[in-house]
Parts: C-alpha cells; structure tokens; sequence
C-alpha cells in the first residue's frame, strides 16, 4: 500500500507503471467510492499506460482530515499526488465529483494535464438546496437509509440484482464509507460551479455519460461538453452513473481511442 501525507491529510494512492514513453492515466473517484471502481479499467488497460489512481480525503483508506470541504481542498490533493510521483503531461480521468475535481485541476495547471476524461459529471451538479437538503438527512439519519436510492441512481435495473456479487460489492462499498468524508464532499459539491471557466479549458477533453445516468444524466453531460471548445462526446450504452463499473468495456474502448488520438 502507498501512502503520502499532503495538505493535512493522508492519501492512500497506487502507482502502476508500464513503464517510459507509456501515456499515463490519473483516476478520481465519485462521491461515496474508492479507487478499486476503475480496476476493469486498469486490468483491461494493463501494459498499454501507467497509472494513478487514489481515495480522495474522507473516502477509501485516506483520511478525513477537517470536514466540510471545498473543491478547492479536493484539487490541491491530486495536484500534490501528481508532483510527489513525479509525472507531467497526464490524462486525468474523473468520475462525478471526480469529474470536477478533473475539470478543477485542468484550469489550475495545464503544466500537469494534457487531456481530461471527464466522466458522468457536471460544470455543477445539482443546486444548492438539493445538497443542503442531503446534508441535513445524512447529518440526522446516516448513510444507511440512503443506499437503495443512491444505489438506483448508480446502476441501472437489469444491474441491481441480488444475484450480482459486483452490485452487492458496490453497496456494501458505499454503506461503509467515512460518513464525515461523505457529508465533507456534499460541501464542495454544493458550492462548486466551473460554468464560466470552461472557456479557458484548452486541452482535449472527452466527456462520457451513461446513457440510464440519473445523477448526472446525459443532457446535464452535453451541456458541459458545449462549453469546452473541441470536446468529444461519449455515450455508453446500458450505463448508469458508473460506467466504469458497469460498462467497462465500452469505457475502456472509448478511453483508448480518445489515448490514440490525442496522446500517442
């Protein structure tokens, strides 16, 4: 296991390196999930790139450091990982908050970026109050009484089935997670709101979405591809709001494709 200490926190992390000369991909996760969503990716990816992959703060083994957050605090974290493993001219590759957080880290430094997968996620995400609302219940109740409808939001019907160990795994992965990291992150999400920068965004950039995608569905996914000049959109079939879990296949050829094109 990798660990590094960095802005007040500790991030746990995993570094897979293919080696010189190979592209690397830098994974950020969705709210309430850790990195091992992406390991079809890296598995069926394997040898072709090197990869970055981490829990942010509050989620997976990295640590809760001081909740509430902001996205600010979420971006400062993968630009830290990223210099302390040394890399330069990375794919960053993010999924809902983690597609923020993308979008956050690609206008902050293009130094470090050279193309973003901005996977099932917004310029903003909901409103104000939608979150507020769920930091109230998440604050009064816990997690717990959330999971099934979260779980419908992620996945979509033929994928929840109590016979499917990989759904199983899901839930039990978001009804584990650090409630403070959780309620932490609802906080950035909240106040988070890239409308009016994405102008700047000068780099490829491919946006993905599921087509069955209930948190972040595909019209809310164009209109943020609208706002970046040149970029290309996905839709991948029968996917709720994590493809990479449900569709990996599909994401990993779209993935490949946009490596091709743009970082060959």
């Amino acid at each position: 296991m990798q660990f590094v200490a960095v802005n007040g926190v500790t991030l746990h992390y995993k570094f897979v390196d293919a080696g010189a000369g190979k592209p690397v991909i830098v994974f950020a996760n969705s709210l309430g999930t850790d990195f091992r969503i992406w390991d079809a990716i890296v598995e069926g990816m394997s040898g072709s790139c090197s990869f970055l992959l981490y829990d942010k703060r509050g989620h997976g083994l990295s640590s809760e450091g001081s909740p509430p957050y902001k996205m600010e605090d979420h971006i400062a974290d993968v630009e830290a990982l990223i210099e302390h493993v040394g890399l330069r001219d990375v794919l960053i590759c993010g999924l809902s908050v983690g597609g923020m957080i993308a979008q956050g880290i690609s206008l902050k430094r293009p130094d470090l970026i050279k193309a973003a997968v901005l996977c099932d996620t917004g310029h903003k995400i909901g409103t104000a109050d939608m979150w507020q609302e769920r930091i109230a219940g998440l604050e009064a109740g816990g997690l717990e009484p959330m999971v099934d409808a979260i779980m419908e939001r992620w996945f979509t019907e033929s994928f929840r089935r109590e016979d499917n160990p990989v759904f199983q795994g899901c839930k039990s992965m978001l009804a584990r997670q650090n409630l403070g990291g959780y309620i932490g992150t609802c906080h950035a999400l909240r106040d988070a709101d890239f409308t009016n920068e994405l102008s700047n965004l000068k780099m490829p950039v491919l946006c993905v979405v599921g087509d069955q995608d209930l948190s972040t569905p595909p019209e809310l996914v164009r209109e943020l591809c609208g706002l970046i000049e040149g970029a290309e959109l996905l839709e991948i079939k029968d996917a709720g709001h994590i493809p990479c879990v449900e569709q990996p296949a599909q994401l990993i050829a779209g993935l490949s494709s946009f490596l091709q094109k743009h970082l060959s």
